[in-house]
């Protein structure tokens, strides 16, 4: 680690502002002269126009967005199963919070199939690939299929 650094040409030096006229960014530092943008402060909120109604005021809504509703799940490989559980453990979304492999708040998991598994494992109460569903009961583990609202297994 004591050892890394950036590269040559990577970082400059930031130009120092209203440090006399000598510097070449004396005097008004680069802001022009009198206005809204030179003053302490100054500026406009994104999306201002000057006044004139701006786009996404003047663009009328129509239609539905289901992204509100969106449910995404977490991704978790079969590689990562075989290194965290034993033998005849049972997976369900409990374990894997208890083991780490997903956050607290994390409501929906996925196992995908990535990676292979030796280990003969109880899955229950996730959605699965199929690629990942072969593989465990090849293993010799069972998997239970849960039934979620929508429609995904």
């Amino acid at each position: 680690m004591s050892e890394l650094h950036v590269p040559a040409g990577a970082t400059k030096k930031q130009k120092k502002l209203g440090r006399g006229q000598g510097s070449g960014r004396g005097g008004t530092a680069g802001k022009g002269n009198k206005g809204q943008n030179s003053r302490s402060g100054g500026g406009v909120r994104p999306g201002f126009e000057g006044g004139q109604m701006p786009l996404y005021r003047r663009i009328a809504r129509r239609g539905f967005s289901n992204y509100p509703f969106k449910v995404t799940a977490v991704a978790v490989n079969l590689s990562e199963l075989e290194g965290r559980f034993d033998n005849g453990e049972s997976v369900n979304l409990e374990s894997l919070k208890a083991k780490g492999l997903v956050k607290k708040a994390v409501e929906v998991v996925k196992i995908l199939g990535g990676g292979e598994i030796s280990k003969k494992l109880k899955v229950s109460g996730v959605r699965i690939s199929q690629s990942a569903r072969e593989k465990i009961e090849k293993a010799g583990g069972t998997v239970e299929t849960v039934s979620d609202s929508d429609g995904q297994e």
